[in-house]
């Protein structure tokens, strides 16, 4: 009996069909889709008509098959130059994967900010390319993407025990998607990922400290930090956004931190989204933190919170020397310096703030994502502005919870 099947290496159409006692398997260069098979269903119909009334011509229907010169029966079919051309045509041949991904590559770094950049670049040169850089791009198949998919689940992570998460797959996956996409338009062939969806990742929650543990971090942290973390806890500001503030975007006079520019991988650059430029009210603990910290950083360089030669902070060097050593030595849980930009949404639910005050301090568009993250510490929300943060935190953190030693110097 006749059949139309797929073969596993190639992922290409073949046509399997009885003819004088002998097996034959036609391979097609058509990859397995619905309406590929439709267009092979038509021909292989009459291929079983044509056998059965004795006016089969193998040549006609396959005149490249090794099968043909064993069969010389010549019948005339009206299908028989379909069949030709759906089996015999050859796809017309298409870029290397190296060289269209350094195409694509360059048409679309302009759109990137450096740190994308520097992502994609890492990704095609330590993963996409020593995979696919020596198949064409129009013979990469659902099977190849999905093999190698697989293959990175079994990949141990860079510095753990652990294998890549699901995230980490996507972020692998979706420039090899794009760049296939893009080719598949180009060319004029059927994109391997038309029916491949994005990993699941499991949802993580947030984990913010308690009130008391911010309390103990600014209580114990280094003299030179505590300004520097205070303001972290109490405005919600992005690591990037807290590193790229500028003395000229601190606006003492109208209470407010001017969100304008961030720092990623050590380049000043636009904010995350164009939401993410606003204006942080401060609270009295963020005011007198920064008048303090003017002190000691305003006459030796532009940056809020520097190091002693006036740079930016280095967010790896805080972390490792300063943030994790200090929560070993509280014995608090591990976390993430982000963590802080957490806290502060959280202390201002649960001092009721209006969600969308809070969601312009945090520099979200709209508060569907406040309450889809933080829906679990949204109480009875009332208020319209800082003011019950205010009470909240004045009950808890005064000026002397902030000790300040006229002899440390104010920077890092």
């Amino acid at each position: 009996m006749a059949s139309i099947q797929v073969r596993r290496e190639s992922g290409l159409l073949i046509i399997d069909f009885y003819y004088r006692g002998h097996r034959c398997r036609e391979q097609t260069a058509l990859p397995d889709t619905p309406a590929n098979r439709r267009k092979l269903q038509k021909v292989l119909d009459r291929i079983e008509s044509d056998i059965a009334t004795g006016t089969f011509d193998y040549r006609r229907y396959f005149p490249s098959s090794r099968n043909a010169a064993k069969f010389d029966d010549p019948a005339p079919s009206d299908l028989a130059p379909i069949a030709a051309a759906l089996v015999a045509q050859e796809m017309a041949p298409t870029p290397l994967f190296r060289d269209f991904a350094e195409t694509w590559f360059l048409e679309k770094e302009v759109e990137w900010r450096n740190s994308y950049r520097i992502l994609m670049r890492a990704t095609l040169d330590d993963r996409l390319t020593p995979k696919f850089g020596d198949m064409e791009v129009g013979r990469i198949t659902k099977a190849d993407v999905l093999a190698y998919r697989a293959e990175l689940g079994k990949v141990t992570a860079r510095g753990k025990q652990t294998t890549l998460s699901a995230a980490r797959i996507n972020k692998i996956i979706n420039p090899l998607r794009q760049i296939l996409t893009e080719a598949a338009d180009r060319f004029d062939f059927r994109t391997p990922f038309a029916s491949i969806k994005q990993l699941r990742v499991k949802r993580t929650d947030v984990d913010p400290f308690s009130l008391e543990e911010v309390r103990r971090i600014l209580d114990t942290v280094r003299a030179d930090f505590r300004d520097y973390f205070a303001v972290r806890f109490f405005t919600g500001m992005r690591t990037g956004e807290i590193d790229g503030l500028k003395w000229k975007y601190v606006d003492f006079e109208h209470r407010l931190i001017l969100v304008r520019e961030t720092i990623v991988l050590g380049e000043e650059t636009y904010t995350k989204t164009d939401s993410s430029q606003r204006d942080i009210q401060m609270s009295q603990v963020v005011l007198d933190a920064l008048k303090r910290q003017q002190e000691g950083t305003r006459s030796i360089s532009p940056f809020v919170f520097c190091n002693r030669e006036g740079r930016p902070l280095d967010h790896k060097n805080v972390a490792n020397r300063v943030w994790y050593p200090l929560l070993s030595h509280l014995g608090l849980k591990r976390r993430r310096p982000y963590q802080c930009r957490h806290t502060a949404a959280t202390l201002w639910l649960a001092a009721g703030e209006s969600p969308e005050w809070i969601a312009r301090q945090l520099g979200h568009s709209t508060t569907e994502m406040l309450f889809r993250v933080y829906s679990r510490y949204v109480p009875n929300l009332t208020r319209r502005d800082g003011s019950a943060f205010e009470r909240l935190i004045a009950r808890t953190i005064s000026e002397n919870a902030l000790p300040e030693n006229e002899s440390e110097v104010k920077h890092g």
